[in-house]
């Protein structure tokens, strides 16, 4: 990999980032807390030992941002909320190299706007990636207009580099994955309210039915359904108040143990 990675994040995205790059170079890694670094350690950890032959050694987690500044690329991977996203990259505006590409993993939030918060729009650019990383091959790229064709051409290298595949979208709010995945998802929890159905019957049948790996509910808990809310209000589908009722309660799906499911 010829690029240098810098990841600024500690979730599940982050960490599986840090994971799939390790396979190909040194990467940096900053959690923003001594708990969200201690909780990027050991995901990174447990990633790479399902993994063969990658060294978890090769990822370094900081919490100086500053410790960012010699790497060739820089990829966000905070929490899907726009402010946030913008607060860091005014932080960062002022440490990375001038030549940096600039990346962010936004699922569903304007890659424009973003950009312009970088400071930087001509490097910058959408990378959106899946869940979980190490195994899942598409990566969506999405470019601001800005963006110089030096920026594209190093963004479909880096991503070829991590071994995924890149298809370069439009910027438009869910780019293709989600604009067309969210609708069936949430179509799914409409039918459940509408018939009273249990989320393993659904499930059941679009797994035995059509062929998917996993069912649409099981899916929206894995996703988070917080994470799932913010992506129906992006690109404007009516979220089910069966999701809205679950969110207000704190639970969101696999991460807290409960959603659509139990989880032990």
């Amino acid at each position: 990999m010829e690029e240098t990675l810098g990841i600024v994040g500690s979730g599940a995205i982050a960490t599986g980032l840090a994971a799939a790059a390790a396979q190909h170079g040194e990467v940096v890694l900053w959690a923003r807390s001594d708990s969200s670094a201690d909780r990027a350690r050991a995901a990174v950890d447990k990633a790479c030992g399902k993994m063969t032959d990658v060294d978890a050694a090769r990822i370094t987690v900081v919490q100086d941002l500053d410790a960012l500044g010699q790497a060739s690329a820089i990829v966000e991977a905070v929490v899907e909320d726009v402010d946030t996203k913008a607060e860091l990259w005014g932080r960062l505006s002022g440490l990375v190299a001038g030549e940096a590409l600039l990346g962010s993993t936004t699922s569903s939030l304007s890659v424009a706007t973003l950009a312009k918060a970088s400071g930087a729009p001509e490097r910058f650019v959408g990378l959106h990636v899946f869940n979980p990383v190490p195994r899942m091959k598409l990566v969506e790229l999405a470019f601001p207009a800005e963006a110089t064709e030096t920026i594209r051409s190093r963004s479909v290298a880096l991503v070829e580099a991590l071994g995924k595949t890149p298809v370069v979208v439009p910027d438009i709010p869910g780019f293709v994955v989600n604009r067309l995945l969210f609708p069936y998802l949430f179509s799914a929890v409409f039918l459940q309210e509408e018939t009273g159905l249990t989320s393993e019957a659904i499930d059941t049948c679009m797994q035995l039915g059509a062929g998917h790996p996993m069912g649409p509910l099981a899916l929206l808990d894995y996703v988070g359904l917080d994470v799932s809310k913010a992506i129906g209000e992006a690109i404007e589908t009516k979220v089910p108040q069966s999701v809205n009722d679950l969110v207000a309660a704190g639970k969101l799906g696999k991460k807290t143990g409960a959603g659509f499911y139990t989880y032990n």
